[in-house]
């Protein structure tokens, strides 16, 4: 067992699978198939030799592949001149079959010194033994291991199952940490070997940039011990007289422990894609895999591939959250108002100092091409200057074209803001009575002012689509259900889609579906429209199978509702699960779980259901809507949503689900949190390594310098 981080096992896991050997080497592997290791551990020995022959190049002038089998005698599966392909050395692999026996690795060294390697090459090209055995010879074994090693053959020990340890290092060749493995740990295994490898000339694995280094490990072992269990009254011969004599015995028990031997192994790591720390601004970095990544960036910031630097917080009253608010009513305005018929020509502009145009009136192909647009316009921050504002769109917001007479279109100017202007028409506000004085005095007249108290008053009815929200569904597709009712379900949710704006902003959304196996259709950040998420919905796939509920819902606590997957720190949280009844008895634990971690679940059942169980899944509130038959989803439609609206306005847990990588420890702290990071970790959200002269601070603050954000949200 390698002690490491987890993003360490990560590399070491990713590194393997980029290794690649294509030089002249001959490599034989000795696998023991003897009754101590059993037929279990034989698959997986075998398993091991098929992942280190796929970074093998194998052919006749460059990498060749043999094995040998032992037991009570040692047998010659096939020699290093059989095969010419890598997939052919891995099917015969394959079809090796479990011999049984005693364990004489003894012998089987001796077969080796005595045959040398069968079908091998001249003394130039590099030899490799790599012996896969559980240390458990019932022969000697320190000579003839000698001998082979003196003959400059390089000899690794491979241990599998409960291995004695002692006996794989007078096995292995110097040092013994670099040639001593477990193919228990495949993946950290073959990492291991190849770095050797490397280390050693004998082939070049990987990149320059990746690096063979040290790590502190722990090697287990189960053996049986003797122990003093105590004194039992017993009688004795005495010599000098034909009496017996009684006396107290000591007798012993035999019991298994875990014994562990720490050690030092030498894995090579890669760099990583978070290594370099695109991740501007406070963003975090979430790998995914060896060369890609996502940025989960602060409110404002755009962009996965770095969270590029487009706002700068001056104004103490207009925030990046409301900007964020006023640009997605303007993107439903335009989708709901602006069709092909339409003779409207919209432009858009942004200010706070100064004016800037971002769209042109009428400069735009087609409404995505505006909401497109509308996308890219950054929040500037600095003073709210909203008369100069409203003179600079007088001059120059409607363009240089000359109208006249009756076909000179109405100019409207409408104006969003929830600050006051730094300096001394319509019609939309966000705040209190005082920016309502003001607009009113810009306009000169009270009935062209409409003011919204908060921005959950911007929410069209019905529905609540201006209310940020991670909504997941959780659709049963088990073979109880069957596929035309898996149909109407997917119908009723597209339909509950219609009442939500799906953007980034606002609303994500995602779905599981489970039968025989549990998938993610799509996950909370997979799409950013809703139209991207109808389509989704329709392409959902239905399983068959025995559904069960439980292991559905843990998928989405671990794999789904995180924020490495997506889910937004300081956003409510939602899952509605559609079921036909049946396989939800052992759901009712991993619902609380979910509930634990700060999102709300709501349970659809349909049809005969088995109510009780239903309940328990539903939890102390009673979350539960019962349908009497699939055609009757539609008629539920308006409680679901306003479940979900209310739930959507609930308080939140910031540090639900938790936002801290690499276990780091979320705090709550003055509206805002702060990742505590375990040793070895800093950044905001614990996702860097410390670097070796950097002091090793417990503790990463999640709020930014100055204190104007109120805390680093993962999207």
């Amino acid at each position: 067992e390698i002690h490491v981080s987890k993003e360490i096992v990560r590399k070491i896991s990713a590194a393997s699978k980029m290794m690649w050997c294509s030089a002249a080497v001959d490599i034989l592997f000795l696998i023991d198939g003897s009754h101590s290791i059993g037929k279990g551990s034989f698959e997986r020995s075998k398993h091991f030799a098929i992942t280190v022959c796929e970074a093998l190049d194998v052919d006749p002038a460059r990498v060749r592949v043999g094995a040998v089998q032992f037991g009570s005698t040692p047998w010659l599966e096939f020699p290093l001149d059989a095969f010419s392909t890598q997939q052919e050395v891995k099917a015969e692999i394959r079809r090796m079959a479990f011999k049984g026996g005693r364990t004489e690795t003894g012998l089987a060294l001796k077969y080796l010194l005595r045959k040398g390697f069968p079908g091998g090459r001249n003394a130039s090209v590099p030899q490799v033994l790599l012996i896969v055995t559980d240390g458990r010879s019932q022969g000697h074994v320190a000579e003839p291991a000698e001998q082979l090693k003196q003959r400059d053959v390089t000899v690794f020990a491979v241990g599998v199952r409960f291995p004695r340890w002692e006996e794989l290092h007078i096995l292995a060749s110097e040092p013994t940490e670099q040639h001593v493995l477990m193919a228990e740990q495949v993946e950290d295994a073959a990492n291991g070997l190849f770095s050797s490898l490397s280390s050693s000339a004998i082939c070049t694995i990987t990149s320059p940039d990746c690096k063979v280094q040290p790590h502190p490990c722990e090697r287990k072992t189960l053996e049986t011990v003797r122990e003093l269990a105590g004194h039992a009254p017993c009688w004795r011969g005495s010599r000098g007289t034909d009496a017996v004599l009684a006396a107290l015995c000591p007798f012993s028990s035999w019991k298994r422990v875990f014994l562990s031997h720490p050690a030092t192994c030498y894995r090579t790591t890669c760099p990583g894609p978070c290594d370099s720390q695109p991740c501007q601004n406070g963003g975090t970095c979430v790998p995914e895999g060896p060369d890609r990544y996502h940025c989960l960036c602060p409110p404002a910031f755009r962009g996965e591939a770095d969270c590029a630097p487009k706002l700068s917080v001056d104004s103490a009253a207009a925030t990046p959250e409301g900007f964020q608010r006023a640009k997605a009513f303007v993107k439903r305005f335009a989708q709901a108002v602006l069709g092909e018929a339409s003779r409207a020509r919209v432009g858009v502009a942004h200010y706070n100092s100064k004016l800037a145009v971002a769209v042109p009136v009428g400069e735009y192909l087609d409404v995505p091409d505006l909401v497109r647009s509308l996308d890219g316009v950054p929040f500037g921050g600095g003073p709210t200057l909203t008369g100069r504002a409203l003179q600079q769109v007088a001059e120059r917001g409607f363009g240089s074209a000359a109208w006249t007479g009756q076909d000179r279109p109405r100019r409207v100017v409408v104006l969003m803001t929830e600050a006051r202007s730094a300096r001394e028409l319509l019609l939309l506000g966000v705040g209190s009575e005082a920016v309502q004085v003001e607009l009113e005095e810009i306009t000169g007249s009270p009935e062209r002012v409409m003011v919204y108290t908060g921005p959950q008053d911007l929410q069209p009815r019905p529905g609540c689509r201006a209310r940020p929200l991670d909504l997941v569904f959780m659709l049963d597709a088990s073979a109880s259900v069957g596929p035309e009712n898996f149909a109407r379900m997917q119908s009723f949710l597209r339909s509950c889609t219609l009442q939500f704006d799906v953007n980034p902003d606002v609303m994500q959304m995602g779905l599981v579906v489970y039968g025989g196996q549990v998938q993610t259709a799509f996950g909370l950040d997979t799409h950013t429209t809703r139209a991207t998420v109808l389509r989704a919905l329709s392409q959902a796939p239905y399983l068959g199978g025995a559904g069960s509920a439980g292991t559905a819902l843990l998928h989405i606590y671990d794999k789904v509702m995180t924020v490495q997957m997506g889910a937004r720190p300081g956003v409510p949280k939602v899952v509605i699960v559609v079921t036909g009844g049946q396989g939800v008895e052992d759901a009712a634990v991993p619902a609380e779980k979910l509930r634990d971690n700060g999102a709300s679940v709501l349970v659809v059942g349909v049809g005969p259901v088995l109510r009780e169980a239903l309940r328990r899944l539903a939890g102390p509130r009673d979350s539960l809507i019962h349908v009497a038959a699939y055609e009757d989803l539609s008629h539920h439609q308006d409680t679901l949503i306003e479940w979900i609206c209310r739930e959507a306005k609930q308080p939140v847990n910031l540090c639900k689900p938790n936002p801290c990588m690499n276990e780091g420890t979320c705090i709550l702290r003055n509206g805002s949190y702060r990742c505590e990071c375990r040793d070895g970790r800093e950044g905001p959200h614990c996702e860097r390594a410390l670097r070796g002269d950097a002091p090793k601070a417990r503790g990463s603050s999640g709020e930014p310098e100055g204190g104007q954000q109120p805390g680093p949200p993962g999207h």
